[in-house]
């Protein structure tokens, strides 16, 4: 254990230490064989002693030994002593052999490996070929902590930090009170209750969202009169002499400190961390609160479960209202659409609400927008945001599948309607979000078609790459869809999964483990599809491949036809930005090209590009070049019926 800087020394206790080191020098300077034992127990042990003892079961023996240490430290007469009273013709370091001489009802146990002296790494050992005779040293963190310093071991520093501002359990939401009322109930706590919480059972808080069980966490620590610290489980050392190690230095820091940790177990990715957390757990004797998404089995630690919830939408309700103070009266009416779609915490509530500029005209635009900020950092890192400019005008479908767009849009609007209002909500969690599959052949507009639900809905749109996602190792791939689902659950997103029929195609006949792992994965997606409450899109070029235990948990399905000759001539006309300078532009003629969406915009862009650099505007000719290098790109050759009538151009 290296040395901890220390802090700024109160005077109460680094006076306290010397006045105890000078009593110690005086005794030892009385001509005696060994001090009486009533001394010694009536010895006024300064404060940072005393707990100490207290918190580590220390003995008194065990204590004076500790002493010796200190008074080697703060007295530069106390090694010439130390060597007079064993017969030393040289200053001696304090030893157990000084220890046996000086002080009644000496303990052999003092110096084995299960003492608290060398348990929690009070003392060290320097190397010697007699035990009795190896000089103790004080370690520096522990000579710190009884000057009273009560500065962090900076051992624990790459690994642990302190959680800030932890709630008290009257801060939190009504709904969250008893579940912290009833873990502290589990740790048998009371309000008069002071010490250090051992053997008590481990609390697993379980849940999706981590801000709220890291506030849980802090109103529950603080309700014991601890200190809150936070450490990462995948962080863990996987070494396991190394995670020993730290293990009993962070033991003896709660046991010092009346710290309690939170153990951040969300994203464990291996089966070497599973095993480091276990063995860190199991091991543990001080408090210890999980934060997991689902309940951790510990085979030799026992613990209780509290499922997490998110906050009910009445509560919700109730803390907008309060944040916002008199400015809720500016949204008449339109606070329940922002409450149904975006799933926030109070802390995130607060923090929106904070944010809003004073003196605002649209209060319910900003607030929207400020929620929508909110949702998007924790999706930033596994999905690609994409900007939605396209609109209503931009897409060319039957009006069938038109109207199937449409109604989607209507049902993520009247949400906060059919759910809460009118209780649809009460009759379960399961299918309150929206499932829908775009299926066509590529280039139909099936992303653009997206792109117009999220503009239109004034939601951010996430596409996820479903070939990043599958993985080959059993469990990474919900492992990796998880976290998707988690960063997504504040609701202000849409999700597109592009090609889905690459992870959720029929499930097969299990002949062997690769079969019963993909039929594990789709099982897994359908069990998170119904408990996730925002619009996910899927798209697929092969509907017929999709597993019909999927199709049912869709709400809707959209199809995208390939264009015909009318539809492709109605995209042509709105292919063309409006400040594009275009001329003689046929647009029948133009819908014979036998292309779908993607490459009718494919070739005006190429035909712009071309355009631009003769210094021309954009003609029919450059629309011709354009289209024999798309048609090259897909390896056809332009038909003569595609391009009859086209500036005489024979094929």
């Amino acid at each position: 254990m290296s040395t901890s800087h220390l802090a700024v020394v109160p005077v109460k206790p680094l006076a306290q230490a010397y006045q105890a080191v000078e009593r110690l020098r005086r005794q030892l300077q009385t001509p005696l064989a060994q001090q009486p034992y009533h001394y010694w127990a009536a010895f006024p042990w300064p404060s940072p002693f005393q707990h100490l003892a207290q918190q580590l079961g220390l003995t008194l023996f065990e204590q004076l030994l500790l002493l010796l240490g200190v008074g080697m430290e703060l007295d530069l007469q106390m090694a010439q002593l130390y060597g007079q009273i064993l017969g030393y013709e040289r200053p001696s370091s304090p030893t157990f052999a000084l220890a046996l001489a000086l002080f009644p009802q000496a303990d052999w146990q003092a110096l084995t490996t299960h003492s608290p002296l060398l348990r929690w790494q009070l003392l060290e050992l320097a190397p010697h070929p007699t035990l009795v005779q190896a000089p103790l040293k004080l370690q520096p963190r522990i000579l710190a902590v009884l000057l009273g310093s009560v500065e962090h071991n900076s051992d624990l520093t790459p690994w642990v930090q302190p959680v800030p501002s932890m709630p008290h359990p009257s801060e939190l939401a009504p709904f969250y009170q008893p579940l912290v009322q009833a873990a502290i109930q589990s740790w048998d706590v009371t309000p008069a209750q002071v010490g250090p919480l051992l053997q008590r059972p481990m609390l697993q808080l379980c849940g999706g969202d981590a801000l709220v069980k890291t506030r849980l966490g802090g109103a529950i620590g603080q309700a014991c009169g601890g200190e809150l610290w936070r450490w990462s489980a995948p962080t863990f050392p996987t070494n396991p002499t190394e995670l020993a190690q730290v293990q009993q230095r962070w033991q003896c820091e709660a046991l010092l400190n009346n710290h309690i940790l939170l153990i951040e177990c969300d994203r464990l990715s291996s089966l070497e961390q599973q095993a480091a957390l276990t063995q860190f757990v199991e091991g543990l004797e001080t408090p210890v609160i999980l934060s997991s998404r689902e309940p951790q089995h510990f085979e030799y630690r026992r613990s209780q479960v509290f499922e997490v919830k998110p906050l009910p939408y009445d509560q919700k309700h109730q803390l907008w209202q309060q944040y916002l103070g008199e400015r809720a009266a500016q949204f008449k009416g339109a606070l329940d659409p922002l409450i149904a779609q975006f799933n926030l915490n109070s802390s995130q509530i607060r923090a929106v609400c904070a944010a809003v500029s004073p003196g605002t005209d649209d209060l319910p635009g900003q607030l929207w927008n400020l929620c929508r900020q909110q949702s998007r950092s924790r999706l930033e890192q596994r999905a690609q945001r994409l900007h939605c400019r396209a609109t209503w005008a931009d897409l060319v479908l039957p009006s069938r599948e038109q109207q199937v767009l449409e109604a989607v849009t209507m049902q993520v609007r009247q949400r906060a309607k059919v759910y809460q209002d009118w209780g649809f909500a009460e009759k379960g969690d399961r299918g309150l979000g929206l499932a829908v599959l775009f299926a066509g052949a590529s280039g139909t507009g099936k992303t653009m078609a997206a792109e117009v639900l999220a503009n239109e809905l004034r939601l951010d749109l996430y596409r996820i790459d479903l070939s990043a996602v599958v993985s080959k190792y059993i469990g990474e791939t919900e492992k990796n869809l998880a976290q998707i689902f988690d960063a997504a659950e504040t609701g202000g997103v849409v999700l597109l999964f592009d090609e889905a029929d690459a992870l959720f195609g029929k499930r097969t006949e299990v002949k062997d483990s690769h079969d019963r792992h993909a039929n594990i994965e789709v099982s897994y997606l359908l069990q998170r599809m119904e408990a996730f409450r925002g619009l996910a899109i899927l798209t697929t070029n092969l509907k017929d491949s999709l597993d019909q235990a999927f199709v049912r948990r869709l709400r809707f399905i959209v199809n995208f036809p390939f264009p015909d000759r009318a539809a492709r001539s109605r995209i042509w006309q709105r292919i063309f930005p409006a400040k594009t300078p275009t001329q003689g532009l046929d647009f029948e003629l133009l819908g014979n090209l036998d292309v779908a969406g993607g490459s009718i915009r494919a070739i005006a862009l190429n035909a712009a590009f071309m355009a631009a650099d003769a210094d021309e505007v954009v003609m029919m000719e450059h629309i011709l070049a354009a289209a024999k290098l798309e048609y090259q790109k897909m390896g056809r050759l332009l038909s003569r019926p595609e391009v009859a009538g086209w500036l005489g151009e024979e094929y």
